[in-house]
């Protein structure tokens, strides 16, 4: 089977996690960008990479590379690309553009305008019809990728992005973007291997993603579509192999959610029955500072407010609190916070073994890392 170039879009700060997960299910030359993994592999791999990756947004097969001087000669390459092999005039498409750095594109919209006009021209000149333009719900999405003078024209084939797994049906106000929830989980190094505990769990993200690596279950097993499915090669019976039941692998841990907010709690139930891991996590109603759980050895990830509807005085008490109940109740743990407010986090009163940064939407966080060792240890 033929061997594609591919790209595999990410959150910044995942690309390393990406690429080993990318790895691991049998990518080749796999190179780390910018938020953004290379690779190579056929189109079992490309409908594996949708199925599996949790830390992946979307995934693009590479159809054309080329350098330009001018919009006229963009176009023109553009216009010579054997557009009849990925759409027909029966079917409609879309393109989605990235300009970083160029002097001949001052926005994305005119790349898409002039990727457009090509593609029309091509079909015009070849049966004297062209197909439409469907920004909704289009068979084809196109990506352009522009970087200075260069460009690289792919099919993309996630569709909607794949952090939309398909269990979300509640959410609260600011909920965690699934693919960064993985990324933080991965990233801290908890595979199943201790009991995983969220304090603060809003509408489950966090032990949903827990519960689904700890199982084996893939990230997109509840997805009704991809645009994969609409392309001219698409192949029934491999996408049939590649979605096989997956053997579910043994966990002999704990789950732990619990969050102050009884409507929280209701959200994050909801979505675990959706994600079928409802009966693999402990839920509990309990505000952090009141919470009791027997835990040792294990991993703890939180993502508490960032103060966007806090007043800073309360939010530098609850930092300090999170700190002090890691410090007394908690101790000989591994404790990861993602927070956007850095003034805050210095009131938890801790110091990180580990800081990553992340961006959680637009906002630029730190993921810190720390152990929370017994009283003897911290000595030593």
């Amino acid at each position: 089977m033929k061997d594609f170039k591919l790209i595999a879009k990410t959150l910044a700060g995942l690309e390393d996690v990406l690429a080993r997960e990318i790895k691991n299910i049998g990518g080749k030359n796999v190179r780390r960008g910018n938020r953004a993994v290379y690779y190579e592999g056929d189109l079992e791999l490309i409908y594996k990479s949708n199925y599996q990756l949790r830390t992946a947004l979307r995934v693009l097969k590479e159809i054309e590379y080329f350098q330009f001087k001018n919009v006229d000669q963009f176009y023109l390459k553009s216009k010579n690309i054997d557009w009849s092999k990925y759409l027909s005039i029966e079917e409609n498409f879309r393109i989605d553009s990235v300009v970083i750095n160029s002097n001949d594109f001052r926005n994305s919209m005119f790349a898409s305008l002039k990727v457009k006009d090509a593609i029309a021209d091509y079909f015009r000149e070849k049966t004297g019809k062209r197909p439409d333009v469907n920004t909704d719900e289009p068979d084809i999405i196109i990506n352009v990728h522009i970087f200075e003078n260069s460009c690289t024209l792919s099919i993309d084939s996630s569709g909607e992005s794949l952090h939309k797994r398909g269990y979300r049906i509640k959410q609260g106000e600011a909920p965690l973007n699934e693919v960064l929830a993985a990324g933080m989980i991965m990233l801290a190094g908890w595979y199943g291997n201790s009991d995983f505990m969220d304090p603060m769990c809003g509408s489950g993200t966090l032990p949903i993603e827990a519960a689904m690596i700890a199982h084996n279950i893939p990230a997109a097993k509840l997805r009704k579509e991809f645009a994969f499915q609409k392309w001219h090669d698409f192949d029934t019976l491999l996408w049939d192999k590649v979605i096989e039941p997956t053997p579910r692998r043994e966990f002999r841990h704990t789950i732990y959610a619990s969050d102050i907010s009884s409507g929280n709690l209701l959200n994050a139930q909801t979505n675990a029955r959706r994600a079928l891991v409802f009966n693999k996590i402990k839920f509990q109603k309990a505000d952090f500072k009141d919470l009791q759980i027997d835990f040792r050895n294990g991993t703890i990830i939180t993502n508490p407010p960032y103060g966007e509807r806090l007043i800073e005085a309360n939010l530098d008490g609850l930092y300090q609190m999170i700190g002090e109940r890691l410090k007394h109740q908690y101790t000989g743990n591994d404790a990861w916070i993602l927070s956007a407010a850095a003034d805050s986090m210095k009131f938890v009163g801790l110091k990180p073994n580990t800081k990553i940064e992340l961006m959680n939407g637009a906002l630029k966080c730190k993921f810190n890392q720390y152990q929370i060792f017994d009283g003897k240890m911290e000595k030593k």
